[in-house]
């Protein structure tokens, strides 16, 4: 009796060379789906590419609205004390006049009556 014999095709076991065969075709598959994946990921940092650029550039637009804003508030800010300062003056000029009216009217009411005893 051989006991040497090539039993592998006995119990219907593929031959290596199938084996390799078949691990190709396996490792060709993942390799496809790899490419796959890489081309989506490569489209994926592209567009986040985009994306960054169109936001570094709407940061730098609303950062110049901010700087004229700011500069809009500070020239307001110094019309605002301005005017205050005006206002602030012509209270003072408003309550010289009112004294000065008083005055007068008193003098007028002194003298009327001095004028009828």
């Amino acid at each position: 009796m051989n006991i040497d014999d090539d039993t592998t095709a006995w119990l219907g076991c593929p031959a290596p060379l199938e084996m390799y065969k078949h691990q190709c075709s396996l490792l060709e598959d993942e390799l496809t789906q790899t490419h796959a994946m890489l081309r989506k990921a490569r489209a994926n940092v592209a567009g986040l590419v985009q994306l960054c650029d169109e936001l570094t550039t709407g940061k730098a637009s609303a950062e110049l609205a901010l700087k004229k804003a700011l500069d809009n508030i500070a020239r307001l800010n110094l019309e605002n004390s301005d005017l205050g300062r005006k206002i602030s003056s012509l209270a003072v000029v408003a309550d010289q006049r009112d004294h000065l009216f008083r005055e007068n009217q008193q003098l007028l009411m002194e003298k009327k009556s001095a004028q009828s005893s």
